[in-house]
């Protein structure tokens, strides 16, 4: 079993940043990919950015060139930059984490959510 917990959330005025964290932890072989996606309310979840165990990254239209996704090894932890946040940033911010198994298969695991609210 692998546990995921989110961190960072909260509260900033339009045009401030935030940086979310995402530790796994438990049982597996390696880590493939960690993401973030988000949920605003009343929408689907969406991507916004995710990151492979070889560094290679992929971000939302959306929030290319104000966002930015990073990774310790190390520390099993990815992390999500977000400046220059706008109100519709508002949202549920999920991690993902993608695990080569002890078994060699792959599974997903979600993180319970940390909420972001833009507003002045």
């Amino acid at each position: 079993q692998v546990q995921v917990v989110e961190s960072g959330g909260g509260l900033a005025q339009p045009g401030g940043s935030l940086r979310l964290s995402c530790a796994a932890s438990g049982r597996y072989a390696s880590i493939r990919v960690m993401g973030w996606y988000r949920q605003p309310p009343g929408k689907e979840r969406e991507l916004v950015a995710d990151i492979t165990f070889g560094g290679a990254t992929n971000l939302a239209d959306s929030v290319a060139g104000r966002f930015s996704i990073s990774k310790d090894n190390a520390k099993n932890t990815a992390y999500l930059q977000m400046n220059s946040l706008k109100s519709e940033d508002t949202a549920v911010y999920y991690c993902n984490v993608q695990v080569r198994t002890e078994s060699w298969s792959t599974a997903n695991y979600w993180g319970q959510g940390t909420q972001v609210t833009v507003s002045s």
